[in-house]
């Protein structure tokens, strides 16, 4: 029986094309399925094991999350203006959304981080463990989807049918995080404090993506500025309006960034496929 045979040069990897790595990548995925399902099971099974009250922690954690904001909203200190909804509701589906794209850069940032050992001792392809950290990421949060989506009714407000759009709408969040996560693994291996300065801006970010405010009801006009050119005013808050009201306000500026946001995807997975044995040496 006659065996493939492959040959490593130096720069091979420079040599593949831009093209032809991507198409890698995925044939990599693509013939690592098992491998991916038995990291995803033992990870998301452990990851809860050993807590005294296991899953439930994916149900109760976004409900605890939105407690200081509701305090807020009721003591006067934060102004939100009109959200449509009961704000706790709002809130609550604003911040999933929002930790889903957070949990997405968590993600594809620690992507190395996460084989740790496994990596230096077992030759794969390492971008499975990206797959494998948002199929894990994926799967809490469709749970705690379904919890905000039972608050929503409770709460009086029946999702859009358009909600069953939503795969295919979370997608540019998926692009742009884990674009940004992957350059984030790569650069912070050689200048680790880039990793905590960049995860200081996204706080910053937070603030300026409308999750806890309406975009409607902004009244200083240099937040507005912000809000208005900040791609996760639409990434993020475009998938919350599918939700709740049935449509975007600004479905181009949606299209623009989520162009954008796959090129920089494409970009990113050329930058860890060609950096990525170097910084494996930095591990060692």
């Amino acid at each position: 029986m006659k065996q493939d045979i492959t040959v490593y040069t130096p720069d091979y990897r420079e040599k593949l094309g831009f093209f032809n790595t991507i198409a890698l990548m995925v044939r990599n995925v693509l013939n690592s399925k098992g491998l991916i399902y038995q990291l995803f099971r033992r990870d998301f099974l452990m990851s809860y094991k050993k807590s005294f009250i296991g899953m439930a922690w994916i149900l109760i954690s976004p409900i605890i999350g939105i407690v200081s904001w509701v305090l807020f909203n009721a003591t006067g200190i934060l102004q939100p203006g009109n959200v449509g909804i009961p704000y706790p509701a709002f809130v609550l589906l604003s911040s999933s959304v929002w930790g889903l794209f957070m949990g997405i850069y968590s993600s594809a940032a620690g992507t190395l981080g996460a084989g740790g050992g496994f990596i230096m001792q077992v030759k794969y392809p390492h971008e499975v463990l990206l797959v494998k950290q948002i199929m894990q990421l994926l799967a809490g949060f469709f749970i705690s989807l379904a919890v905000n989506l039972t608050v929503l009714i409770l709460f009086g407000v029946a999702p859009d049918w358009k909600i069953i759009l939503l795969p295919i709408l979370v997608l540019p969040m998926f692009f742009l995080g884990a674009a940004m996560g992957l350059i984030i693994s790569v650069v912070s291996v050689v200048a680790g404090d880039i990793s905590s300065i960049f995860n200081t801006l996204l706080g910053f970010v937070f603030y300026a993506t409308p999750i806890i405010f309406s975009p409607f009801d902004i009244k200083s006009e240099a937040l507005r500025v912000i809000v208005e050119v900040n791609p996760l005013t639409y990434l993020v808050g475009g998938v919350r309006d599918i939700i709740i009201y049935g449509k975007m306000e600004r479905f181009d500026l949606f299209l623009v960034f989520s162009a954008v946001s796959f090129v920089l995807f494409l970009i990113s997975l050329r930058l860890f496929y060609l950096s990525e044995n170097k910084v494996i040496e930095k591990m060692i």
